[in-house]
């Protein structure tokens, strides 16, 4: 079989994203947070897109207008005839030849430090546990031990790792190391450098004087039947009565078991809301959030640059040409993400009014198709929307995903959203007697009779997502 070459014509279809759908996709799926931070990058790479500075008009706030300066006069030589300014204040100069020292005095315009500029760092666990070492003068093998027990220390503020270990790294003796230990042992915060729970919390048993008492009995040998809550096991095993255990395990649970928490250095993200929904007049009005957005425009500098002939080449031309289109497209898929989540804010509205006036228990299910046939979009473009975005809303600051549900069948009636058996799960709770709390088997009773066909292991998985404890760790004696 020979083997040719040959030309032939083929006419296809194919999709291809154009860049400016690809940036509008970018966008669409960022946080408000990262969507600024990408405006700040794009303003500075950009020189063709600037931020309008919005100056406030205070003709328009009832302040009178600025009336322009006199003229200046011309100077003048001072003559004797002149009159001494009656505004000057004696008695200050009167105190000052009184007085045995020289005196300064001060007008209230000069210009004082600005307090709210400084800002103070927060102590970190090793700078507080390395200033503490320092302060006993050790000798520099002390000093090197402790140094390497301060960078084995995790977030909490247990030694992650071993006595053995750290003798290897440092090639001092194991006693030596100990000895460090012990001694760091008893800074502050009480529990530091504990290798476990267990012995962190006897570190702090001992420094309120239990020592050889119940609690530390407890702490050391019944730890995980405190954790089990199995008091009746405790008291079989020690041989005391219920009451001191009850008490012992009240001491036990004012212990700290994270020592390093005080000294935690991550910083809270607190969430901004792209969105307000507000009820006015007995209708719910949606704003879109814009504070803190930068409002973009092309610099009308450049479009005028291109329009002449000969004082600008034509590579600067294309350039710029190619920098106004980047930036044209960056304004436009902003405004269309704002339009966007406003579509997106509107249907769940409609859908979801039940939950916006009355609360979470009246959530119905709902998914993305729903939404995206409501405002002919794709669901892909709805789930990018609902991603990252919050809402405030009467109820409270949702994501939006928190809407999208879903749905369990009721004995009688319409199904009921997955949020809303949470909300009604954890209402039992709150309410159930702390000696003797609902088994997930009764509240799976207890919502079937309220119309929710759940089962057991459901009613589980429910209160593990919303972090509740079992009946037997939620019972108290």
């Amino acid at each position: 079989m020979a083997i040719e070459l040959r030309q032939q014509l083929k006419l296809t279809q194919q999709l291809i994203m154009t860049p400016q759908l690809q940036m509008a996709i970018k966008l669409l799926q960022l946080s408000r947070l990262e969507l600024v931070d990408t405006i700040r990058q794009e303003l500075e790479e950009n020189p063709t897109l600037e931020e309008i500075q919005e100056t406030p008009d205070r003709s328009k706030e009832g302040e009178p207008e600025e009336t322009p300066a006199p003229a200046v006069e011309e100077a003048r030589e001072v003559t004797i005839d002149e009159k001494i300014n009656d505004e000057i204040d004696w008695s200050n100069y009167i105190d000052e030849y009184n007085s045995p020292g020289k005196v300064n005095f001060e007008s209230e315009s000069r210009e004082a430090p600005q307090y709210e500029a400084f800002v103070s760092s927060k102590e970190s666990l090793s700078d507080h546990l390395l200033w503490q070492l320092l302060m006993l003068s050790p000798t520099d093998i002390e000093k090197q031990v402790g140094s390497l027990i301060i960078g084995n220390l995790n977030r909490d503020g247990y030694l992650q790792a071993s006595v053995e270990t750290l003798s290897e790294q440092s090639g001092i003796s194991i006693e030596m190391v100990e000895d460090v230990l012990e001694t760091m042992q008893s800074f502050d915060p009480v529990g530091i450098c504990a290798r476990d729970l267990r012995e962190c919390l006897l570190l702090q048993a001992q420094l309120l004087k239990l020592e050889n008492s119940l609690v530390t009995d407890i702490i050391s040998d019944h730890l995980k039947n405190l954790e089990n809550k199995n008091y009746k096991a405790i008291c079989k095993a020690l041989k005391v009565k219920i009451k001191e255990v009850v008490a012992a395990v009240s001491v036990i649970r004012a212990l700290e078991p994270k020592p390093g928490r005080q000294f935690n250095e991550e910083t809270p993200h607190y969430i901004i809301p792209d969105i307000y929904v507000y009820k006015s007049e007995g209708n719910f009005v949606i704003v879109l959030n814009d504070d803190g957005m930068p409002k973009l425009r092309v610099n009308p500098f450049y479009k005028q640059a291109i329009t002449r002939k000969n004082e600008v080449s034509t590579n600067a031309k294309d350039y710029i040409r190619d920098k106004m289109r980047s930036a044209a497209w960056l304004i436009r898929s902003i405004h269309q993400r704002q339009k966007t989540i406003y579509k997106v804010m509107e249907s769940i509205l409609k859908f979801q009014r039940d939950f916006f006036e009355k609360g979470v228990v009246h959530l119905k299910p709902m998914v993305l198709r729903d939404v995206a046939e409501d405002i002919g979009m794709h669901e892909s473009t709805i789930s990018r929307v609902t991603t990252n975005k919050y809402a405030h809303t009467p109820q409270g600051i949702y994501e939006l995903k928190y809407f999208f549900n879903s749905s369990i069948k009721r004995v009688h009636g319409e199904d009921i959203a997955s949020a809303s058996v949470q909300a009604k799960i954890k209402k039992l709770i709150e309410g159930e007697n702390p000696k003797k709390p609902f088994s997930d088997s009764k509240m799976a009773e207890m919502l079937k009779a309220d119309n929710i066909d759940i089962a057991r292991r459901t009613v589980a998985k429910y209160r593990e997502m919303m972090g509740i404890l079992s009946s037997s760790k939620r019972k108290q004696f």
